[in-house]
């Protein structure tokens, strides 16, 4: 599949649970820190949206996890995203780099809020969907 967006990243042994593995929590923040990553290579900062009202929250998330990340790990977190009626939509994966297994497959869907009104389109995000 073809990405938009790659991250490489690395497991680190505090994100682990007693199983030795990444505990699930942590595949949420790396899914952010890459949507995040993402759209500042973009031009774009949510402190600077927020500061003029605009909010991008998370609406839904939903992550299939398929194999476990261990300690040391390095890992490609992967997106792409759409526009779905009021959505951004960011399907998210994630990779293990030394044998290419997909890890994680999540699905997040994004809503804006203008002064805390529900809106449509967002000019500025709607400028990732242009690539």
């Amino acid at each position: 599949m073809t990405y938009r967006y790659e991250l490489p990243m690395k497991v680190r042994d505090y994100e682990l649970d007693c199983q030795g593995i990444v505990n699930n929590a942590n595949y949420q923040h790396y899914i952010e820190h890459t949507r995040h990553e993402f759209i500042f290579a973009h031009g774009i900062s949510f402190t600077d949206l927020h500061e003029r009202g605009i909010d991008a929250v998370v609406a839904r998330l939903t992550m299939s996890f398929k194999t476990p990340l261990r300690s040391g790990d390095d890992f490609l977190s992967c997106l792409n995203v759409q526009k779905e009626g009021i959505k951004y939509v960011f399907l998210q994966d994630i990779y293990r780099q030394s044998d290419h297994q997909l890890c994680l497959r999540a699905k997040v869907d994004i809503v804006c809020l203008v002064d805390g009104e529900l809106v449509r389109n967002v000019p500025e995000l709607d400028k990732l969907l242009e690539e």
